[in-house]
């Protein structure tokens, strides 16, 4: 880094150099096209050489749009708790196709989304304050929408939480 003007200079790296360097980066996640076709071109590569290397590593299954996507999801729903709208938010970030995207989104069970949903619901509701229950019920979804679930879902949820009895928001 250049720290009188604060700008990051590329690196420049031979085409076998770069191959070499990309590929270990690839072997170490799951990488989307867009995030290596960027690493290629910071390493000072043109766009032949970048387009030329992205193919080999296609080839080479090295990089795989739809195990990505696919990765990318299960991991943000099962790990961070993500709704289906906040992850195809940040998929189309990565510029991952309409169908891998669509197949993501269908790889995340209906039972475990719902059942995701109610425990996010549940441990939010005994932090929240109580009072209103119409400020709660809001709050709690607002909480559930905010992460990227669906608002009708997110309701349906609520609402049969509310008709079995839900004490805490009371």
């Amino acid at each position: 880094m250049n720290f009188s003007t604060g700008k990051v200079r590329k690196i420049k790296l031979s085409p076998e150099m770069a191959t070499h360097k990309i590929m270990l980066w690839c072997a170490y996640q799951e990488r989307s096209q867009h995030d290596t076709r960027t690493k290629l071109f910071d390493f000072g590569l043109n766009p032949e050489e970048v387009e030329s290397i992205l193919a080999t590593l296609i080839a080479e299954n090295y990089v795989n749009e739809e195990r990505f996507a696919l990765a990318f999801a299960s991991g943000k729903f099962r790990i961070k708790h993500w709704g289906r709208i906040k992850i195809k938010l940040e998929l189309k970030k990565h510029k991952v196709s309409d169908y891998c995207l669509r197949k993501a989104l269908a790889s995340i069970p209906d039972e475990e989304y719902t059942a995701t949903i109610r425990n996010i619901l549940e441990k939010k509701s005994k932090s929240a304050k109580k009072g209103d229950p119409r400020k709660t019920y809001y709050a709690l979804l607002n909480y559930c929408v905010s992460r990227g679930f669906e608002p009708d879902l997110v309701r349906e949820v609520l609402n049969e939480k509310i008709n079995t009895n839900f004490t805490e928001l009371e």
